[in-house]
């Protein structure tokens, strides 16, 4: 099990920073996700959260927040499976010029772009996005503020 740390960056509007990706040798399997990836080495799950933040979109100036989702999920991408437990930081920024720094060669044949999102357009969009209830998600940590303790979602298995 891969422990992944992910982040739902909030920016000073309340929108939210998606990344666009796709299976590399399909472009037409794509989807939008959180900013994150796996823990590497001895670095905590929120360090790795702020580096991972810091290579796929450049945003530094980030005010980390509690983990206020967790998950574990499977998948195939890129010829393989994978398997992992992801906990979502809450963040915050007013930096939201994007200018990814440290993409990985799998991240740069799949990653093709970022938005950000309000919630209203996220509610709205028929793209597929993961975790696939972050819409409601979403309106719901607006609504409430972050969980005093991380709500557990449901497994994914694609």
């Amino acid at each position: 099990m891969r422990p992944v740390a992910r982040v739902v960056l909030l920016d000073q509007r309340d929108r939210i920073l998606l990344l666009h990706g796709h299976e590399p040798g399909d472009p037409a399997d794509d989807w939008w996700f959180t900013p994150g990836g796996g823990v590497e080495g001895a670095e905590t799950r929120a360090e790795a959260a702020l580096r991972e933040l810091a290579e796929e979109t450049g945003i530094t100036e980030v005010e980390l927040g509690p983990v206020v989702w967790t998950r574990v999920c499977s998948f195939p991408f890129a010829g393989r499976r994978w398997e992992q437990d992801e906990w979502y930081f809450l963040a915050r920024t007013q930096q939201t010029r994007i200018a990814p720094q440290g993409l990985t060669e799998l991240e740069r044949r799949s990653v093709t772009g970022q938005r950000w999102w309000t919630s209203a357009e996220l509610s709205a969009a028929r793209e597929t996005v993961y975790p696939t209830k972050l819409a409601g998600l979403l309106r719901t940590l607006l609504d409430e503020g972050p969980p005093t303790a991380p709500v557990v979602l449901a497994p994914e298995y694609a």
